[in-house]
């Protein structure tokens, strides 16, 4: 097998996307993640209220955002402070982490992948809702 020397095989196709992203969110400290994440996930939140109406119930609550979907899905987003992640669970795609990225101006990017945590999530809200679902 080839891959890590551990016998473990390379990452291959059967991997979400093969490209890992280059990341600075290890370089903040705690509080500097706190304020980010914090932040991130109130804006999100208003966001979702604000394109999504009543199709959505949106509830921030100790660091974790519930999207509770009126027409059955549960969305929820946590900050993981050791990591220094933005954790996502998704009914559609399954499980996601985002960390800070400085590139493009700084933006919660998937560390597979690269995709805006925004960008992903308004893409299945939109799918699931059937209406445009903008979150910047």
């Amino acid at each position: 097998m080839a891959g890590s020397g551990l016998g473990l095989p390379s990452r291959g196709s059967w991997a979400r996307d093969a490209t890992p992203i280059t990341t600075t969110s290890i370089a903040m400290d705690a509080s500097q993640f706190e304020a980010c994440a914090d932040a991130v996930l109130a804006r999100l939140q208003q966001a979702v209220e604000s394109a999504a109406g009543d199709a959505v119930d949106a509830e921030l609550v100790g660091g974790i955002l519930t999207l509770e979907l009126e027409a059955g899905g549960i969305y929820q987003i946590n900050k993981h402070l050791a990591s220094r992640q933005i954790w996502l669970s998704s009914p559609v795609s399954g499980a996601w982490h985002f960390a800070w990225s400085e590139s493009e101006g700084g933006a919660w990017r998937a560390t597979r992948g690269g995709e805006r945590l925004e960008d992903l999530l308004g893409r299945e809200l939109t799918e699931s809702l059937g209406e445009a679902v903008a979150l910047d």
